[in-house]
């Protein structure tokens, strides 16, 4: 089954999608499951992973009642709040959904480039790998130093890195950031998204030779068993619409077997996941 693995939907709210600035037009509507279903029809896609883009428990709800009515929306990452002290109570409301899957928490968002040494927030994700959940890593190239400290820290925890870490691809800057994604590639418990490049370059003008090289090192990184294909829709219309970012890594994907093919269209996703075995 081929999968998804990091879309979104909301209803469209500036009081709540402050992120969308002036540059983003395109984005600020409406974006719902039946926006999605014919995109992924076309790609013989079955299924997807809708991820949170809004830090609130009202995204949770929203997201999980789509998924209620929209059963090829197999898995839902929400957002919990990992420092407080009523986490636990948050953990209990949100794992009683069977396709809760995962929490993520806007890291890049974050002043502070080191905010994944906070111990209270380390202890947080920690408390997640008794509860069957697994955490989205959402950071910027900048980042990259502490979050290889983090994922090491915490080797109990499945994590997926979303977005490669946003490297600076419209700037065609490879390093440091290529070296410690490399790094960060080492820790055993760690996959990667295919995922949120189109955003990273030129939105006007990029082309597939521009990301390329940034492709290319996550491959050789994480190794085909370790990466899952996310669209990061609608997101990236910001730069390109569903068929350019899915045909991204179609020359890729042809150097490989059919297992290992298999694997990033959407084994991994739903094995990492948990995708069809909760219910």
């Amino acid at each position: 089954m081929k999968i998804d693995a990091h879309q979104h939907f909301w209803r469209h709210d500036p009081a709540v999608h402050t992120w969308m600035d002036d540059r983003m037009d395109a984005l600020r509507q409406d974006y719902l499951p039946q926006h999605l279903s014919p995109q992924l029809e076309t790609e013989g896609i079955r299924g997807c992973v809708a991820v949170q883009a809004a830090t609130s428990t009202d995204e949770n709800d929203f997201l999980l009642h789509l998924a209620d009515h929209n059963p090829w929306i197999l898995g839902v990452v929400g957002w919990v709040d990992l420092q407080s002290p009523g986490l636990s109570e948050q953990l209990d409301r949100w794992c009683q959904h069977p396709r809760a899957v995962g929490v993520r928490h806007i890291v890049q968002d974050e002043p502070d480039d080191r905010f994944l040494d906070n111990e209270t927030f380390r202890q947080g994700v920690r408390s997640l790998a008794n509860r069957g959940q697994t955490y989205d890593l959402l950071i910027y190239e900048r980042q990259l130093p502490a979050a290889i400290d983090f994922v090491q820290a915490i080797p109990d925890v499945p994590m997926v890195l979303d977005h490669i870490a946003k490297p600076r691809i419209a700037d065609a800057v490879l390093e440091p950031w290529s070296s410690q994604i490399r790094e960060l590639a080492l820790a055993p418990n760690l996959m990667c998204k295919l995922s949120g490049m189109v955003t990273e370059a030129n939105w006007l003008d990029w082309t597939p030779s521009d990301l390329a090289p940034y492709i290319e090192t996550v491959i050789e990184a994480f190794g085909p068993q370790r990466l899952m294909f996310g669209s990061d829709w609608p997101v990236c219309r910001l730069a390109a619409e569903y068929p350019q970012v899915k045909g991204l890594i179609e020359p890729f994907l042809a150097t490989l077997s059919d297992t290992e093919r298999a694997a990033i269209e959407g084994d991994n996703a739903r094995d990492f996941y948990g995708l069809g075995v909760r219910e």
